[in-house]
Protein backbone atom coordinates (compact mmCIF):
# COMPACT_ATOMS: atom_id res chain seq x y z
CA UNK A 1 0.00 0.00 0.00
CA UNK A 2 2.83 2.46 0.57
CA UNK A 3 4.61 1.71 -2.53
CA UNK A 4 1.30 2.44 -3.98
CA UNK A 5 0.46 5.78 -2.18
CA UNK A 6 4.39 6.53 -2.85
CA UNK A 7 3.61 6.52 -6.63
CA UNK A 8 0.19 8.08 -6.90
CA UNK A 9 1.64 10.61 -4.56
CA UNK A 10 4.87 11.32 -6.36
CA UNK A 11 6.28 11.46 -2.79
CA UNK A 12 10.22 11.13 -2.30
CA UNK A 13 9.86 7.87 -0.34
CA UNK A 14 8.08 5.80 1.40
CA UNK A 15 8.22 7.53 4.75
CA UNK A 16 6.46 10.19 3.05
CA UNK A 17 3.81 8.06 1.74
CA UNK A 18 3.34 6.81 5.70
CA UNK A 19 2.45 10.05 7.07
CA UNK A 20 -0.30 11.04 4.15
CA UNK A 21 -1.70 7.01 4.85
CA UNK A 22 -1.55 8.08 8.97
CA UNK A 23 -3.52 11.36 8.50
CA UNK A 24 -6.04 10.54 5.86
CA UNK A 25 -6.62 7.00 7.32
CA UNK A 26 -7.22 8.43 10.39
CA UNK A 27 -9.32 11.14 9.03
CA UNK A 28 -11.59 8.05 7.70
CA UNK A 29 -12.00 6.29 10.45
CA UNK A 30 -13.41 9.24 12.32
CA UNK A 31 -16.19 9.59 9.57
CA UNK A 32 -16.51 5.51 8.74
CA UNK A 33 -18.75 3.62 11.17
CA UNK A 34 -20.45 0.47 10.92
CA UNK A 35 -20.53 -2.41 8.41
CA UNK A 36 -18.40 -0.26 5.59
CA UNK A 37 -15.73 0.68 8.51
CA UNK A 38 -15.19 -3.34 9.31
CA UNK A 39 -15.28 -4.27 5.52
CA UNK A 40 -12.66 -1.78 4.54
CA UNK A 41 -10.41 -2.72 7.63
CA UNK A 42 -10.33 -5.97 6.20
CA UNK A 43 -9.21 -5.38 3.00
CA UNK A 44 -6.65 -2.74 4.09
CA UNK A 45 -2.67 -3.71 5.24
CA UNK A 46 -2.57 -4.33 9.05
CA UNK A 47 -1.10 -1.14 10.10
CA UNK A 48 -3.58 0.75 7.94
CA UNK A 49 -6.55 -1.06 9.31
CA UNK A 50 -5.23 -0.60 12.66
CA UNK A 51 -4.92 3.71 11.89
CA UNK A 52 -8.64 3.47 10.51
CA UNK A 53 -9.97 1.52 13.33
CA UNK A 54 -8.41 3.28 16.23
CA UNK A 55 -10.33 6.21 15.78
CA UNK A 56 -13.53 6.95 17.28
CA UNK A 57 -15.86 8.13 14.89
CA UNK A 58 -17.27 11.62 14.76
CA UNK A 59 -20.96 12.58 14.48
CA UNK A 60 -20.52 16.11 12.67
CA UNK A 61 -20.92 15.76 8.77
CA UNK A 62 -17.91 17.00 6.83
CA UNK A 63 -18.36 16.92 3.35
CA UNK A 64 -15.49 16.32 1.13
CA UNK A 65 -13.79 19.91 1.05
CA UNK A 66 -14.56 19.93 4.81
CA UNK A 67 -12.60 16.55 5.39
CA UNK A 68 -9.48 18.27 3.79
CA UNK A 69 -9.98 21.50 5.46
CA UNK A 70 -10.18 19.66 8.81
CA UNK A 71 -6.71 17.14 7.69
CA UNK A 72 -5.11 20.39 7.14
CA UNK A 73 -5.69 21.44 10.21
CA UNK A 74 -4.94 18.55 12.03
CA UNK A 75 -1.75 17.79 10.38
CA UNK A 76 -0.74 21.18 9.89
CA UNK A 77 -0.14 21.53 6.35
CA UNK A 78 -1.69 23.45 3.80
CA UNK A 79 -5.57 22.60 2.60
CA UNK A 80 -3.67 22.09 -1.07
CA UNK A 81 -1.46 19.38 0.59
CA UNK A 82 -3.83 17.86 2.54
CA UNK A 83 -5.86 17.53 -0.67
CA UNK A 84 -3.08 16.04 -2.64
CA UNK A 85 -2.41 13.66 0.55
CA UNK A 86 -6.06 12.63 0.74
CA UNK A 87 -6.24 12.00 -3.30
CA UNK A 88 -2.89 10.11 -3.27
CA UNK A 89 -4.16 7.62 -0.64
CA UNK A 90 -7.76 7.39 -1.21
CA UNK A 91 -7.17 6.29 -4.61
CA UNK A 92 -5.27 3.04 -3.60
CA UNK A 93 -7.79 2.75 -0.97
CA UNK A 94 -10.81 2.79 -3.43
CA UNK A 95 -8.78 0.04 -5.55
CA UNK A 96 -8.17 -1.88 -2.28
CA UNK A 97 -12.12 -1.29 -1.67
CA UNK A 98 -13.37 -2.83 -4.77
CA UNK A 99 -16.21 -1.21 -6.68
CA UNK A 100 -19.04 -2.31 -4.51
CA UNK A 101 -17.95 -1.44 -1.27
CA UNK A 102 -16.65 2.02 -2.37
CA UNK A 103 -19.91 2.02 -3.27
CA UNK A 104 -21.44 1.66 -0.22
CA UNK A 105 -18.64 4.18 1.52
CA UNK A 106 -19.78 6.34 -0.35
CA UNK A 107 -23.43 6.41 0.07
CA UNK A 108 -22.74 6.55 4.05
CA UNK A 109 -20.60 9.95 3.54
CA UNK A 110 -22.04 13.39 2.92
CA UNK A 111 -21.46 15.11 -0.45
CA UNK A 112 -18.37 15.88 -1.72
CA UNK A 113 -16.35 12.58 -1.15
CA UNK A 114 -16.60 10.94 -4.46
CA UNK A 115 -13.55 13.28 -5.84
CA UNK A 116 -11.82 12.29 -3.34
CA UNK A 117 -11.69 8.50 -4.05
CA UNK A 118 -11.04 9.46 -7.75
CA UNK A 119 -14.37 8.58 -8.85
CA UNK A 120 -17.24 11.10 -10.41
CA UNK A 121 -20.23 12.40 -8.40
CA UNK A 122 -22.94 10.59 -10.05
CA UNK A 123 -25.12 11.40 -6.97
CA UNK A 124 -24.91 15.55 -6.95
CA UNK A 125 -27.95 17.31 -6.38
CA UNK A 126 -29.50 13.86 -4.42
CA UNK A 127 -30.24 13.76 -1.23
CA UNK A 128 -28.19 11.33 1.31
CA UNK A 129 -29.66 8.22 1.97
CA UNK A 130 -29.07 6.52 5.42
CA UNK A 131 -28.48 2.75 5.32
Amino acid sequence: MLEAVRYEGAYPDTGRAAQAVAHVLAGLGRRLTGDERVDLAARLPTEAALTLTAQVPAFDELTGWGFVKDLATRAGTSQAAARWDTGAVLSVVARLAGPDLLARILRTLPGGYAILFGQADLTAGRTRRTP
